[in-house]
Parts: C-alpha cells; structure tokens; sequence
C-alpha cells in the first residue's frame, strides 16, 4: 500500500465517523486530538485529513478514487464498518453510509457481508454472558480479586492490539464494558449498555474515537493484516498502541471500583480527574506486564475474539 492508498482509507474512516450526525462534540473534540496526536513523527499529516473531512473539503468519491487495489478497498470499508459499530448499534444515517460506501468500493461480496455480520455482532455483545476468554466470572468479588480481574482485561486488551485484524481492535472497547458490567454488578448495581456508554464518556473515554486511535495506529504502523501481511514478526513495534489499550482499560476498570463501591457519587470532574491520575499510572506498569501481553497475543486469533464477545 502506498501513501496515497494509505492516506484515502484514512480518509474514509474519519467519513465514516462524522457520518452519524449525533455524534457530540466531546466525541468530535477527542477524534481530532487523536488526529494531532497521531499526525506526529509521520509524513502523512492526519490533522490535516481531519480538517479536509471536517470542512467538506474532501469527498468519499475522491477517496475512493485513490485506493488502486482490491486490498485498499478492502481494508478501507472493513474500518468504516468497525468506526461505525464502535459505539454500539449503527444508526440510519451509518447504514446509508456503509450502504454507499460498500457499492462505490465494488464490495456487494459474501466475504464482505459476513465482516459485516461479524462486527455487529461484537458491537452488539451481550454485557452478562461470560466466555472462557475472559477473567473468571462472579457475582461477589473481593479487592484483591477485583485488582486481578482488571489486570486479566487490560493484559488481554493489550495483546488484542498486536493482533493483525480489524475485528481484533474492535473487540477492545465491547470487552472494557463487560468490564465495568461486572465491577458494578459485584458492588450491587445491574448496568445496561446505555448506562457503561455514559460512564466510558464521563470519564473521557470516547468510543469511536478510541477504536479510530487504535486503528489508525495499526494501519500507520504497517501491522493491520491487509497491509503488511500479519505480525510481521514486529510485537515490540506496537508499544504505543499496547500501551494505550492496556493503559485505558487498567485506568477505566479502577475508576469504576471507586464509582461503584462509593454508590455513584463522585461528581463528573472528580471522575474525570481520577481516570486521568489511574491512566498516568496504568502507563507505568505497561513495560512490567509487556512479556504477558505479547505472550497473550501470541495464543490468540479472530475465531477466538469472536467467542469473547458472543458466546461462553
């Protein structure tokens, strides 16, 4: 893929995130940090992309026209899909894009619409079904087994970020929910998706832009499976990315004790402020758990992050 191929399927993720109108300016303000932040040390300037897509001064035909190969195409409309699922359940105005985009791409395929399939299905994970990918389910927690839980996921999120696929970083964000799912549920409080969505975005964590940073890390980084052919040998390459994903889940999975355990009384400042304090912490404890990451990326594959997701 060159740069231009790269640059387009870019691109068309950020068309994709801006095509659900609803989105609200929390969520805008955090795509357009993760555009600067990601911008740096490349030659392809994503907050310029982000400003071309924001000002209308690029258009999802002249996207398209730049991905020469089959495998760009591909992989573009593959993102778009999971930037669109990434909060939940598409709304008519992510169907009409995806409908448009799968057609003008040539992709009408089975292979596409069983993708398609696939991360619906992830974004729409049920929060209450265990699997045997995930730390060990119970209704009653200690600390000390609460503390290991949330480790498990962030060790487990953390090498779903070194896996080549686009399904694999999708599942990140379904995964940190059925996390707090279960933190609240140990302290007494039954959640639904409505309520874990309001959380993650109370205390900062926006949900389409947290699977746009982690896909377009991938994709810059030359490790996403349609652009360079697999792991590439190159676990250590991704320290950044890993650190991200291992980092925000460790920080959300101890907020939400503190929230849960104290009856839903902190105020949305203190909470936003308290996940900031845990996200600068669950940063320095990335390079002690690094060999557990990679050797947990190393025993998974796409079949099994489906069954994280769908199935006990």
């Amino acid at each position: 893929m060159n740069e231009q191929e790269l640059r387009a399927v870019l691109t068309v993720a950020l068309l994709a995130a801006f095509s659900d109108s609803e989105k609200d300016d929390a969520e805008r303000a955090e795509v357009k940090r993760i555009a600067e932040s990601l911008a740096a040390g490349t030659s392809i300037s994503l907050s310029s992309l982000y400003q071309d897509v924001l000002l209308k001064r690029v258009s999802l035909e002249s996207a398209i026209s730049a991905l020469a190969s089959p495998e760009s195409r591909q992989l573009a409309y593959e993102m778009a899909v999971c930037v669109c699922d990434a909060d939940g359940a598409q709304n008519e105005a992510e169907r009409a894009f995806l409908d448009g985009l799968r057609v003008k791409l040539g992709l009408d395929t089975p292979e596409e619409r069983a993708f398609t399939r696939e991360a619906d299905a992830i974004a729409a994970m049920p929060l209450e079904q265990p699997s045997a990918a995930e730390p060990r389910f119970a209704s009653t927690l200690t600390r000390a087994e609460t503390d290991k839980m949330i480790l498990n996921y962030a060790i487990l999120n953390g090498a779903l970020e070194l896996l080549p696929d686009s399904l694999a970083s999708m599942a990140i964000i379904p995964l940190q929910m059925k996390m707090v799912y279960r933190i609240g549920k140990a302290h007494g409080f039954e959640l639904d998706r409505g309520h874990i969505k309001d959380f993650l975005a109370t205390a900062g964590v926006g949900l389409t832009s947290q699977y746009l940073e982690q896909a377009a890390g991938k994709l810059i980084g030359g490790l996403l499976k349609k652009v360079g052919g697999g792991l590439l040998g190159g676990i250590g390459r991704q320290a950044t990315s890993t650190a991200f994903s291992f980092a925000t889940t460790y920080a959300l999975g101890q907020v939400a004790v503190r929230y849960y355990s104290g009856g839903r009384k902190l105020s949305t400042e203190v909470l936003k402020e308290t996940f900031n304090e845990m996200l600068g912490e669950a940063k320095g404890l990335q390079d002690r758990y690094a060999s557990e990451i990679q050797s947990k990326a190393r025993t998974l594959d796409v079949k099994q992050v489906l069954s994280m997701v769908r199935k006990g």
